[in-house]
């Protein structure tokens, strides 16, 4: 049930307007930022981080949004996602889910 669920919000997200493909390369460009913790190619050196390469597109601006709104909360992620815009967020995704 929870598989399908994920499924159906993942499709709902992706179909929205809200969400539309980014540019990879613009994403490149922006993502500078996120190496220091992510590694310059989306895999981290370091445990505690995460990597991003090869994650999803929607599941990498439902994060970046919910760092922005402050429905996921983390005292380093919470200032980096806030100046983001929705392209921003779109772009690094399409960037990341990029890599392998």
């Amino acid at each position: 049930m929870k598989k399908i669920t994920m499924a159906i919000a993942a499709t709902v997200l992706m179909a929205s307007p809200a969400f539309a493909g980014g540019d990879a390369a613009a994403g490149k460009a922006k993502a500078g930022m996120c190496a220091a913790c992510h590694g310059a190619n989306g895999v981290s050196a370091v445990p505690m981080y995460p990597n991003l390469a090869g994650q999803k597109e929607a599941y990498i601006v439902k994060q970046l949004k919910a760092f922005k709104a402050g429905t996921r909360k983390d005292p380093v992620m919470g200032p980096m996602a806030a100046p983001l815009s929705d392209a921003d967020m779109a772009n690094l995704a399409a960037y990341f889910s990029s890599l392998k």
